[in-house]
């Protein structure tokens, strides 16, 4: 699965469908979490125009969402 070219913005928007909450905001950063049963997910999202492959990749794998899924978001 190729993964697509979002923003941050974008990106915020479909991780609060999955679940995740904006908790504060350092610049040109956002600060969210989700609470689970197990443990705090926490992630850190640059408010980029589009953010690099690498980077989605990573934040992806933190919030323990498959590339397939975002789309569904």
């Amino acid at each position: 699965m190729k993964l697509p070219q979002i923003s941050g913005n974008e990106l915020i928007r479909k991780l609060q469908h999955a679940g995740f909450i904006a908790i504060r905001q350092s610049g040109s950063h956002v600060r969210m979490e989700k609470r689970t049963a197990e443990e705090v997910i926490k992630l850190t999202i640059p408010l980029h125009n589009k953010l690099k492959k690498g980077t989605l990749h990573h934040i992806l794998k933190e919030a323990q969402i498959r590339p397939e899924e975002l789309e569904n978001l």
